[in-house]
């Protein structure tokens, strides 16, 4: 008589599931990070700011700009993007701040990011 392994007595189609079923269990076990990009800004910071306040105010209140574009020397955007690990969900959040004669003249807040 003539002993078989297990495994030679299994057939290919049982093989690869048992393969399919291993690769599922260590796609689950992989961690994605989080990516943050930009200002996270509170809203009690945002509400400090004022209509005719200087650039240094706004800049002391919400730091820096996430965007200072040369060419609109008089806006500043203030952009947020957020994507938790493996959530679907993402954050994105957009202040402008424009100004007149080096003050505040608008805020506009929760713009909607679009491309352009």
């Amino acid at each position: 008589m003539r002993s078989t392994s297990l495994t030679s007595r299994r057939s290919p189609s049982s093989r690869l599931l048992a393969l399919l079923c291993a690769a599922t269990c260590l796609a689950a076990c992989v961690y994605k990070i989080d990516i943050q990009q930009g200002n996270l800004l509170k809203d009690k910071d945002i509400d400090r700011v004022q209509v005719g306040m200087t650039r240094s105010q706004v800049q002391f209140l919400l730091g820096t700009p996430m965007v200072a574009d040369s060419f609109h020397r008089d806006r500043w955007d203030y952009a947020y993007y957020m994507k938790r690990g493996r959530s679907q969900e993402v954050q994105r959040r957009w202040i402008i701040v424009y100004f007149e004669n080096e003050r505040v003249a608008r805020i506009e807040r929760d713009v909607e990011l679009q491309p352009s």
